[in-house]
């Protein structure tokens, strides 16, 4: 069985280039906040505020570092009724992964601001811990849990753009997220009491922030990668399926810090009888081929509450079409794409 979805139509989507609230002062999507932006420019504190909404709400933080060796991702989310916080790890050279999790009854556990870079996020567990706090030109990320401990810096270079984009489904359903996609980093990693590479110039790390409030029932691809190409420095963000008919894409390559927003709906093509066979992602300015070596899965069953998650890391290649209208070689890219059916 092939999973896809059609290509090739063009978004009506605008640049937003002011700070704008993404809601109204009911709660509601403010109209304004539909678009998308180069770095972060929604305050997004009106969600999870009064009684508007309650139930549906969802904040997260999800962090991912990749080395040559490791992949390290951290999450500290607030679904209104839970706290999800998890630690991975997987071992590139190895295949080798483990994970720490917990769920917090109604939020308990997780510490979140009300809009990106406006406060500290934690997680508080029996297990373990994660600290994510802005310093000067970037993001520390920490964790201590009985296998990881982790202290690293998403170095912010001068320039660095990044993608924003507000998702409408209605005006009472809509996601804010900001995918922030090949950040240089460097510090300190030790996994199962071995200290662990993080070479300046060869490790990156990628932010997926999340606000708003999203359907029961949901699907959706995402794809990102980071590293260099010919000299360059790219970074990937591709996604799909949750966006359709919105009249927004969540689509762009960063070239040298810099931005290029890609409108067009992609088809994603990929075996979920074998996940570890090439995918095949592609549309108007995106022709990407993506090379599983890991597959990670995740799933809970609870009948109104489920997830099933597929997500294999491997490389990209290929080539994305600039703004300026240049195709872009993409050779190598370390990444991952994703699959996941959500019921929350």
């Amino acid at each position: 069985m092939h999973a896809g979805e059609q290509a090739g139509e063009q978004a009506g989507e605008r640049e937003i280039t002011t700070q704008v609230s993404l809601t109204r002062p009911d709660g509601r999507l403010d109209p304004a906040a539909v678009g998308w932006t180069r770095r972060p420019l929604h305050d997004t504190s009106g969600i999870g505020r009064g009684r508007y909404g309650r139930g549906r709400n969802k904040r997260w933080e999800y962090w991912a570092l990749t080395t040559p060796t490791h992949v390290v991702a951290l999450t500290v989310s607030d679904i209104d009724y839970a706290a999800v916080l998890e630690v991975f790890v997987l071992d590139r050279t190895t295949g080798t992964s483990f994970g720490h999790d917990a769920i917090g009854l109604l939020g308990r556990g997780a510490e979140l601001p009300p809009t990106l870079g406006a406060g500290a996020v934690r997680a508080r567990t029996k297990s373990f811990r994660i600290d994510i706090d802005e310093v000067a030109d970037g993001t520390r990320l920490q964790c201590i849990s009985p296998r990881l401990e982790l202290d690293v810096v998403a170095h912010r270079p001068a320039g660095h753009e990044c993608l924003g984009v507000v998702v409408p489904w209605s005006e009472r359903l809509f996601q804010y997220t900001v995918k922030d996609v090949g950040r240089p980093a460097t510090g300190y990693l030790v996994v199962d009491g071995a200290p662990v590479a993080v070479p300046d110039g060869a490790s990156w790390a990628t932010l997926d922030h999340g606000r708003g409030r999203w359907p029961h029932a949901i699907e959706w691809n995402w794809g990102a990668g980071a590293g260099r190409t010919q000299g360059r420095t790219l970074g990937l963000q591709v996604g799909g399926r949750w966006t359709d008919g919105t009249g927004t894409t969540e689509n762009a390559i960063v070239v040298d810090g810099r931005l290029s927003k890609i409108a067009a709906e992609l088809t994603w093509d990929y075996d979920s009888s074998d996940w570890l066979a090439p995918w095949q992602v592609y549309g108007d300015g995106v022709r990407l081929r993506f090379t599983p070596v890991h597959l990670r899965t995740a799933g809970t069953d609870l009948k109104l509450i489920s997830s099933r998650t597929h997500q294999a890391f491997g490389t990209w290649s290929g080539e994305v079409r600039d703004a300026a209208g240049t195709w872009v070689p993409v050779a190598d890219l370390y990444g991952w794409a994703e699959e996941v059916r959500q019921r929350w």
